[in-house]
C-alpha cells in the first residue's frame, strides 16, 4: 500500500482556536501528522495536479478567498491569524462586500478553523495526496492511503469550518468520476458527522455517501448528521447517516458498520473512498466514542471485504501520542 503525503502539509499551524467559550492551544496542529509519520512505513510525495481537480468541487471564489485572506487581513492592519467573528444567519443574500472581516463570515460556518500564511500550500498539498492516492487505485493499485493535513469533510463548496478547508474526499472523488468511474461510494468514520461532504453531493444519485458518526444532537457539528437526511432530488437515497450514542463501543459500533457495508453493496459502487478519523479513539480528547487501538483491524477487515478498490483519506484524531499507532493498527487490518 503507497502512503502519499507532501511535507508542505506540516506547515499550517494556527495558534490557537476557540472552543467551549474560551481560546485554547489548535487541536489540529503539525505534531498530529509528525505521529502518523512516525508510526508508518515511508511516504511517497504526490505529483501536483494543479487547481483544475479542486475547482471541480469547490467554488472558484472561494479558492480565491482561501489564497488571499491572510494577506488581506495583515494589509488590513491585523496580526496573527485571521478568524472570523460575525456570520451571515438571518435573510441571507448575495452582498458584494469587499472587507476582509465580511468575507471571512461568508465563507465560514464556525471560529476554530483560522487561516494562517501557509494554510493554502498546506491544504492545497492535501488535497493533491488524495488525487495521487486515486489515481494509484485508479491505475490498478487495491487500496492507496492519502495522510491529508489539515482534514476535510467539514469543508463544503464555498466554506471552511471544522479545521477544514478543501474536502479532500470530495476533490478524490469527483477526480475518480471524472476519470470514468461509473459510480463511487464514500464511507466515513470519523466521529464527527462529515457535512461538507454531504452537502456537496447531497442532491447527486453518482456518489453514494454514508456516515457513522457521533449523533449531532449532543455533537458537533450538531446541524447536519442526522439519521433523516437522506439526500434531495435525483440524490435521495444516496446519503445514509447513522448517528451513535456517545460511549459507543466497538459492540455497538460493529452493527452500523454492517448496515453501512450493506448500503455500499446495494449501491454498487466501482470505487470505495474511506473517510478515516482516528477521533472515535477511547482517550480522544474532543470526541466521546470507546473504539481501542486493538479494535481498529476488525473495522478495516470488513470494510476490505466489500472487494471494492479503496482509497482511504485521513480525518481526524485528537489523541496525538496514540494517532500513529492506531492510523497503523487500521491500515493493518487491509
Amino acid at each position: 500500500m503507497k502512503l502519499f503525503f507532501d511535507p508542505r502539509e506540516l506547515d499550517h499551524a494556527p495558534e490557537q482556536e476557540l472552543h467551549n467559550g474560551g481560546f485554547v492551544p489548535y487541536a489540529e496542529h503539525p505534531g498530529r501528522a509528525r505521529n502518523m509519520l512516525g508510526a508508518l512505513a515511508g511516504t511517497v510525495a504526490p505529483a501536483d495536479r494543479g487547481e483544475a481537480p479542486i475547482l471541480r468541487v469547490h467554488d472558484a471564489a472561494y479558492i480565491d478567498f482561501l489564497k488571499n485572506a491572510h494577506a488581506r487581513w495583515i494589509a488590513a492592519g491585523r496580526s496573527g491569524d485571521a478568524v472570523g467573528y460575525t456570520w451571515p444567519i438571518a435573510r441571507r443574500r448575495p452582498l458584494d462586500l469587499e472587507r476582509i472581516d465580511a468575507q471571512l463570515g461568508l465563507f465560514s460556518f464556525d471560529a476554530s478553523t483560522p487561516i494562517t500564511a501557509d494554510t493554502w500550500d498546506s491544504v492545497y498539498w492535501g488535497a493533491q495526496s488524495a488525487l495521487a492516492a486515486t489515481h494509484e487505485v485508479l491505475d490498478g493499485a487495491s487500496i492507496a492511503f492519502a495522510l491529508c493535513r489539515p482534514p476535510g469533510h467539514h469543508a463544503g463548496a464555498d466554506y471552511l469550518g471544522g479545521y477544514c478547508y478543501i474536502n479532500n474526499v470530495a476533490v478524490a472523488a469527483q477526480a475518480a468520476r471524472d476519470a470514468g468511474v461509473a459510480k463511487v461510494a464514500i464511507l466515513d468514520i470519523d466521529y464527527h458527522h462529515g457535512n461538507g461532504t454531504q452537502d456537496i453531493f447531497y442532491d447527486r444519485d453518482d456518489i453514494l455517501f454514508v456516515s457513522i458518526h457521533a449523533d449531532p444532537v449532543t455533537d458537533y457539528p450538531f446541524y447536519w448528521g442526522h439519521a433523516d437526511e437522506r439526500g434531495e432530488g435525483t440524490g435521495e437515497g444516496a446519503t445514509l447517516n447513522l448517528p451513535l450514542p456517545r460511549g459507543t463501543t466497538l459492540a455497538e459500533y460493529e452493527p452500523a458498520l454492517e448496515t453501512a457495508m450493506e448500503a455500499i453493496a446495494a449501491f454498487g459502487p466501482d470505487l470505495l473512498l474511506v473517510s478515516f478519523g482516528a477521533d472515535t479513539f477511547e482517550e480522544d480528547p474532543i470526541s466521546q466514542f470507546k473504539l481501542k487501538t486493538e479494535d481498529y483491524p476488525a473495522l478495516a477487515r470488513r470494510i476490505a471485504a466489500s472487494g471494492l478498490p479503496l482509497v482511504v483519506v485521513m480525518e481526524g484524531g485528537y489523541a496525538t501520542d496514540a494517532l500513529g499507532r492506531n492510523v497503523a493498527s487500521f491500515l493493518s487490518g487491509f
